[in-house]
């Protein structure tokens, strides 16, 4: 008798153990999905009245790409994805620029740092310099982890059509450009 009220007692050890978990499972997903799903994210208009100086200082509105594909990446010169992925950028800006590709890099950098990267790189469109204001900025456009790359994809009749934390590889950047170009 004692050895089934023992076994009766375990049971419910780990039944209560087991309905635990899954209440910290649904916890998660549900706050997960909070934080992955952004909710009140500005449109392209917010992130087209955007102005910012370039690397030589001299201020860029971004609504001078309206009419473009526009692809703008909040970066970084310590950030290692954001360097990888810029090569790719620099590609297909020299590949599909003249189609109406825009590229813009809103750095979250000082001047010297991008001016001395952009160099090094080649680097073949603008280059703002956001400072710490532009993770605020990628915050407003979806980026709720306020981490880089960050890059918002804007339509040639200006609707946010992608937005993406994380690098951009190659076989993405190809099949959302070439949709919108």
């Amino acid at each position: 008798m004692l050895a089934v009220v023992k076994r009766s007692a375990r049971r419910r050890w780990w039944l209560a153990i087991a309905l635990a978990g899954v209440a910290a499972l649904a916890t998660g997903v549900y706050v997960a999905r909070g934080v992955w799903s952004p909710t009140g994210v500005a449109d392209s208009a917010a992130l087209l009245d955007v102005a910012l100086p370039d690397a030589e200082g001299k201020e860029q509105r971004l609504d001078q790409w309206r009419g473009k594909v526009l692809i703008v990446n909040f970066w970084a010169t310590w950030c290692a994805p954001c360097r990888e992925e810029m090569r790719e950028f620099i590609r297909f800006q020299h590949a599909d620029g003249a189609k109406g590709l825009q590229f813009v890099g809103i750095a979250v950098d000082q001047a010297d740092n991008v001016r001395q990267y952009a160099k090094e790189i080649e680097l073949n469109y603008p280059a703002l310099i956001g400072g710490l204001g532009a993770m605020q900025l990628s915050q407003a456009m979806g980026n709720e982890l306020m981490a880089l790359p960050f890059t918002v994809v804007v339509s040639r009749d200006g609707k946010i059509v992608h937005r993406q934390l994380g690098p951009l590889k190659q076989t993405q950047l190809e099949q959302i450009v070439g949709k919108l170009l």
